[in-house]
């Protein structure tokens, strides 16, 4: 149950509180950490998996925690971001909406069988949210550079993304419920 693949996602987990408790008293340097925190904690996404897969280690805690882990740093930056009014608070309840119908939906396909795997849209809505994330917890102006720009632009494609992710499972759930025979007729 704790192997490496696993502990990585709890470590992921455990970055958050530090997360939030450096943006309640953002200033550059500050910034800069937590961008880096963040940054660590998103690549501990990519080597969790990696190492489960490679070395036979994906467990049934992993599997539930992994996206978990993912959920709880993409919203709790988001949410910060638009505490500090660094983000339009729109598109973090955007984000965070989608990400809570999936996560009932998969709950819903579970308890009928079904499992929906995360598709290709959905870790390219994820990568493009973190890639997004970074300029935008950057915020001040760095050697003339203004990172705002470039992570706004960045998260209106997130947005975009996490929309149609979002419908694209709503359209598997639906689908896999309906030939599974667990939708009802209407």
């Amino acid at each position: 149950m704790f192997n490496l693949a696993n502990n990585l996602t709890l470590l992921r987990i455990l970055t958050v509180p530090f997360l939030v408790v450096l943006l309640y008293f953002p200033g550059r340097g500050v910034c800069v950490l937590a961008m880096l925190l963040f940054v660590l904690a998103s690549l501990t996404d990519l080597f969790d998996g990696l190492i489960a897969r490679r070395y036979n280690l994906v467990t049934t805690m992993g599997k539930f925690l992994d996206p978990l882990a993912d959920k709880l740093l993409i919203v709790s930056v988001l949410v910060m971001l638009a505490w500090l009014h660094w983000l339009p608070a729109w598109m973090a309840v955007v984000v965070i909406c989608r990400e809570l119908t999936v996560t009932g939906l998969r709950a819903i396909a579970v308890e009928q069988g079904t499992v929906i795997a995360a598709d290709r849209f959905g870790k390219l809505k994820t990568i493009v949210q973190i890639v997004a994330l970074c300029p935008l917890l950057l915020h001040y102006t760095w050697w003339g550079f203004d990172p705002q720009p470039l992570g706004m632009g960045l998260m209106w494609a997130a947005v975009v993304l996490t929309v149609f992710s979002g419908a694209n499972y709503l359209r598997n759930f639906f689908k896999s419920m309906r030939e599974s025979g667990q939708l009802g007729a209407a």
